[in-house]
């Protein structure tokens, strides 16, 4: 089955010409005039294929398509943009093994996961294709001499900029919201795994999207991101990626005054009380680092144990790391893939060092995981005698490595974990009701969840605070991205005016 799957995907790789990408606009395939880029297997390190960084010319001609594509999906009633998005959602429940392969192949994500990530993007479609009619609605706010009521109108062409690690379900995450509120899109998809963006955008105006509605354009962020997002008809940017990145765009986006939403970097704890369900909390804590090949922007990537209970739930934790099962992505019994790119690759190597420097103990892993293919494989990896000030504890390294660390008491966690420069994400692990209360409370992060892992409900907000990003995703806060809110004041004739002049 694997072997199938993988030639699957390869099967449409090779159906470009000269497996290289070009762009998707006004409902058309390009072939790409600008140069071309390789894009690499991460399995095998060997090039899968490449891709044109979109010119000048061709990025203004996908923000020209959006433009005039845009009021006459904007006056789409918000039921057929719905029946749109629904189906939308059903070809790619269809196509579900297809679009996972391709996951698998480009941007080396393990099978197991990725068979369940394609049905979340469908997920994704759905859930907004349902408020896609209710998206313009507003308030009535009345005072005694007003009736205020507002409306919504979606803001214009927007840029959508994903990333790398799970680019298909972000993709959607980023879009179906965006189409949902009448917004058209120009989506930039991470150049190093490019493909499953270009399954995404031929299953839209399969399922019957407009021309222009959605448009993909190809290329680096240094070039064709920097000419989207310096885009004066480009009305807002969403960008998911390295904080680092999102400082960059909003520069750029600054002299046209451009909305942004940004889903940035993470550090984030998992807090481990003496108090709780050690077993669940153990899989949990082995579950949000070392699935997705650690490469997740809610990874929870430091581990702060109660130093009662510190040492025994550390030893647990280095056996089961030892035994995670690392190979190609395609085999369902696969835990941990290759990280996405060599250049990945080497900087998450080089934390070992760093590590040892500090005077961490590295418990397990801390070396390439040789499989004898090339591949950008490296063990998962477990730091112990941590403190809060190393670099391990400080900077995202984003892939399989996880740095623990004790505290004494409550009061200890909560600094501990709140001292990073980062608040997406924050998991806690007590008994404790009025602990658990406490502690989410004084987190400085957008999102806590308390004795679960990473459990996504799509109405509620996601997003994160200080370097990890602007703005919520998820129910009606994306709506309030990608719209305008107006206020409309309706006098009743009660009110006095003053007389001026007379």
């Amino acid at each position: 089955m694997s072997i199938e799957l993988r030639n699957r995907a390869l099967e449409y790789v090779n159906a470009f010409d000269g497996r290289t990408l070009g762009h998707f606009i006004n409902g058309a395939a390009v072939e790409g005039e600008g140069d071309r880029f390789e894009v690499f297997e991460p399995a095998t390190g060997e090039i899968l294929g490449g891709a044109c960084d979109a010119t000048a010319k061709e990025v203004d001609a996908a923000v020209e398509a959006a433009r005039s594509a845009f009021q006459r999906w904007a006056a789409t009633p918000g039921t057929k943009r719905r029946k749109i998005l629904h189906d939308i959602a059903d070809l790619i429940e269809e196509r579900a093994d297809d679009i996972a392969a391709m996951e698998c192949l480009d941007a080396g994500q393990a099978w197991r996961f990725m068979s369940k990530a394609a049905l979340r993007g469908a997920e994704n479609f759905r859930f907004f294709a349902d408020q896609a009619p209710f998206a313009s609605d507003g308030k009535s706010l009345p005072t005694q001499d007003h009736l205020n009521y507002t409306i919504r109108h979606p803001i214009g062409p927007v840029a959508v900029i994903t990333p790398w690690n799970t680019p298909f379900m972000l993709s959607t995450w980023k879009i179906a919201p965006a189409l949902a509120s009448g917004c058209t899109v120009v989506h930039k998809p991470a150049e190093w795994s490019p493909f499953s963006a270009r399954l995404l955008v031929e299953i839209a105006h399969e399922a019957g999207l407009p021309a222009g509605v959605l448009n993909t354009v190809n290329g680096l962020g240094e070039s064709t991101g920097k000419r989207l997002t310096e885009h004066p008809d480009i009305k807002a940017i969403a960008f998911v990626g390295e904080s680092k990145t999102g400082s960059a765009i909003m520069r750029q986006g600054s002299e046209s005054l451009k909305r942004v939403h940004f889903e940035l970097g993470g550090k984030n704890p998992v807090v481990v009380f003496e108090d709780a369900d050690l077993d669940l909390a153990l899989d949990a804590v082995i579950f949000m680092i070392y699935s997705l090949n650690g490469q997740r922007c809610t990874s929870s990537s430091r581990l702060l144990v109660q130093q009662s209970i510190h040492d025994d739930f550390v030893a647990e934790l280095a056996k089961r790391v030892k035994i995670l099962k690392v190979g190609d992505p395609f085999d369902p019994a696969t835990e941990v893939g290759p990280l996405i790119h060599r250049r990945h690759f080497e900087k998450v190597a080089s934390y070992m060092d760093v590590a040892r420097r500090d005077g961490a103990i590295i418990a397990a892993g801390g070396a390439p995981h040789e499989l004898g293919n090339g591949g950008y494989y490296f063990q998962p990896t477990l730091f112990t005698g941590a403190r809060q000030s190393m670099r391990i504890a400080q900077e995202e390294i984003f892939g399989p490595v996880l740095t623990a660390y004790s505290f004494e008491d409550e009061a200890d966690a909560i600094a501990q974990a709140n001292d990073v420069k980062y608040g997406l994400a924050a998991y806690l692990w007590t008994a404790d009701v009025g602990r658990a209360l406490r502690v989410a409370n004084a987190f400085e992060a957008g999102m806590v969840w308390v004795n679960s892992e990473n459990v996504r409900h799509l109405a509620t907000p996601f997003g994160g605070m200080k370097a990890s990003g602007i703005g919520r995703d998820g129910g009606d806060w994306s709506f309030d991205f990608y719209m305008e809110t107006k206020n409309v004041a309706l006098a009743y004739g009660t009110h006095k005016i003053q007389r001026m002049g007379v």
